[in-house]
C-alpha cells in the first residue's frame, strides 16, 4: 500500500522538523518545502539527531513563500498539507507592511496550491499572537473565540501578521475554498528538546539566561508548550473529522513569569545557577529601553499584560494531552547543554 504523502512547508523550522519526526514515526511519507538545497542538509542532521535513520519517505522541494514557483509539483500527490513556515519576524523593518505582506500573500498562495491539486486538508501553523493582542482588562483565560485586536494600539507588527495572515486562510477557505480543509493550531511560548546547533530562535532566551547573558528580567507572563505536543497537536488536527474548520490553542495552560522559567533552570542545573537571573526589571524601564532597542519591542508591548490561556479545546475535542512546562523547559535547556549550543 502506498504511503499517504503529507507536504510540510518549512521543514528546517523547529516545530516543521517535530512534525516531520513523528509523521515519519507514523508511517507517512513526508516532501518538505526549503528555501535552498544547504537547508537540506540541516533538515536531515536535525533528523538523525531526533532519531531517525531511514530517508526513504523524506522528499524535498524547493519552493519560497513570496514566489508562485514550484507549489504544484509541491503538492503533487499528497493527501494534507502541514503550512508551517512562515516569513521570519525582521527587526528593522520601514514599516510593518514588510512583515504583513508577505505572511498573508505566502499563506493564500500555499491555500491555493493545496485546493488546486485537490489536498484534502491544510494544517496552518498560526499562533497566539493572533488571539491575545489588544485585550484590555482580561481577567479569563484567552481560548480559540479570541482574536487580536487589530484596531488596538501598540500591536506589535509580528502579532499582526500572524493575525491577518490566519484571518486571510479562513476567508479564503469560505470564499474560494472548494472543499479544501483546513484547521489552524496557536501555539503559546515553544519550549523543548532542539534537534541541532542552528536552531530557530524562538527559545534562544533560554540559551542566553544559562550563558549569564541576562542581567534582569522582564516582567513578562507566558503560557509555555512543549514542541513534541504541537507536533501531536498539528497530526490530530490533520487526521480528526472533528478538527475540521477549527483553531486549537497549543498551550499547557500553565502561565510563567520569565522568573518562574530561571528558577526552574536553576533548580535543574544547578551548574549554571550562578549565570541565571534573579533581578527583575520594572516594566517602564523595558519600554523606555524598546524606543531606541527594536530587539525589545515586542517584550514591551507585552509587559505586565494578562496571559492566562485554555487548552480545553484540544482536549476535549482531539484527546490532546500536553506534558508540563516544566517538563518542556527543562528539556530545551538540557538539549542546548547536550549539544554544546550553550557555552
Amino acid at each position: 500500500m502506498k504511503k499517504q504523502l503529507v507536504v510540510v512547508t518549512g521543514g528546517s523550522g523547529f516545530i516543521a522538523i517535530h512534525i516531520i519526526l513523528q509523521l515519519l514515526g507514523q508511517g507517512y511519507a513526508v516532501r518538505t518545502t526549503v528555501r535552498s538545497q544547504a537547508k537540506e542538509e540541516i533538515v536531515k542532521e536535525m533528523l538523525m539527531n531526533g532519531g531517525i535513520t531511514d530517508f526513504t519517505d523524506l522528499s524535498f522541494s524547493q519552493a519560497d513563500l513570496t514566489s508562485d514557483d514550484n507549489w504544484e509539483e509541491t503538492m503533487a500527490g499528497a493527501t494534507y498539507v502541514m503550512h508551517v513556515a512562515s516569513p521570519t519576524p525582521k527587526l528593522n523593518f520601514k514599516n510593518e507592511s514588510e512583515m504583513i505582506r508577505p505572511a498573508v500573500d505566502g499563506v493564500v498562495r500555499v491555500l491555493k496550491a493545496a485546493r488546486d491539486n485537490g489536498i484534502k486538508r491544510v494544517v496552518l501553523t498560526s499562533a497566539y499572537g493572533a488571539i491575545f493582542g489588544g485585550h484590555k482588562n482580561r481577567t479569563t483565560p484567552y481560548t480559540e473565540k479570541d482574536w487580536t485586536n487589530l484596531d488596538a494600539k501598540n500591536i506589535h507588527p509580528y502579532q499582526k501578521s500572524k493575525t491577518m495572515s490566519e484571518m486571510a486562510a479562513w476567508d479564503f477557505i469560505r470564499k474560494n475554498g472548494q472543499g479544501l480543509e483546513l484547521a489552524t493550531v496557536n501555539p503559546v511560548a515553544v519550549m523543548g528538546p532542539v534537534l541541532s546547533a542552528k536552531y530557530s530562535h524562538s527559545n534562544v532566551q533560554i540559551q542566553e539566561m544559562l550563558e549569564g547573558k541576562i542581567k534582569a528580567l522582564p516582567k513578562v507572563n507566558s503560557g509555555y508548550v512543549d514542541v513534541r505536543d504541537v507536533a501531536s497537536l498539528h497530526i490530530l488536527a490533520m487526521t480528526s473529522k472533528k478538527a475540521n474548520g477549527e483553531r486549537f490553542l497549543a498551550t499547557t495552560g500553565e502561565t510563567l513569569s520569565m522568573m518562574d522559567v530561571a528558577n526552574i533552570l536553576r533548580e535543574a542545573f544547578p551548574d549554571y545557577a550562578d549565570n541565571l537571573p534573579n533581578k527583575l526589571l520594572p516594566n517602564a524601564v523595558v519600554k523606555a529601553a524598546a524606543v531606541t532597542n527594536p530587539k525589545l519591542r515586542m517584550i514591551a508591548s507585552i509587559v505586565g499584560g494578562y496571559a492566562e490561556t485554555s487548552n480545553e479545546k484540544a482536549k476535549s475535542i482531539l484527546g490532546w494531552n500536553p506534558r508540563s512546562a516544566k517538563t518542556s523547559i527543562i528539556a530545551t535547556a538540557q538539549s542546548m547543554i547536550d549539544l554544546g549550543i550553550v557555552k
